[in-house]
């Protein structure tokens, strides 16, 4: 793709999308980084049939194995994922959440931030939601089509002691993905991108 001057996204959705933006902003004018922490903050989890096409597509090729990036790799784990409290930024709080729990961001940010660690974590009761075939897909909570689902993204970047965060949060993860993917397309369509591959 780089030889051929194309542009490649491998991910601009609400996941994948909106937490390596948060990543880079948080970043800013460092040129590298110790680690990336991005925690998914979801009131509830309610997926589309897409989503649990894609969750089901993604759990198979990797064999049911957890995708991580440490010390400067990716590496497939079987062991159980830490749960731990993440101390979001309010209106959410301190919350239980899945570590290492495996999203997009941790393929996105690494290949274009020079950080050797990358760490992604969701709210324990949207894994619950996720995790059980009984749950409804969302349903229009309002006039424009959104659900009541809430959410709250936080990016963390450390280097050496110093620590700089970038935080997202509204409402309806499908409705976000819309107005990222437009903009992303219009980029790249308008020639506002920085680079190729």
């Amino acid at each position: 793709a780089r030889e051929a001057g194309a542009v490649v996204v491998p991910a601009m959705a609400f996941f994948g999308g909106l937490g390596d933006l948060l990543a880079t902003a948080a970043m800013g004018d460092w040129q590298e980084a110790d680690e990336v922490h991005i925690a998914y903050g979801l009131s509830s989890w309610h997926p589309t049939a897409g989503t649990r096409l894609s969750g089901a597509v993604s759990r198979e090729r990797r064999g049911d194995r957890r995708l991580r990036y440490t010390g400067g790799e990716w590496e497939y784990c079987t062991d159980a994922p830490p749960t731990l409290t993440w101390d979001f930024p309010q209106p959410l709080g301190p919350r239980s959440v899945i570590g290492e729990f495996t999203m997009a961001d941790v393929v996105t940010v690494p290949s274009h931030l020079s950080v050797p660690e990358v760490t992604t974590y969701m709210t324990a009761d949207a894994v619950r939601n996720i995790a059980d075939p009984g749950t409804p897909a969302p349903t229009a909570a309002d006039g424009s089509g959104r659900s009541d689902q809430t959410f709250l993204v936080d990016a963390v970047v450390r280097r050496g002691g110093v620590e700089r965060r970038a935080v997202a949060h509204g409402q309806d993860i499908y409705a976000v993905t819309a107005p990222l993917v437009v903009e992303a397309l219009d980029r790249v369509l308008a020639g506002r991108t920085r680079t190729t591959g």
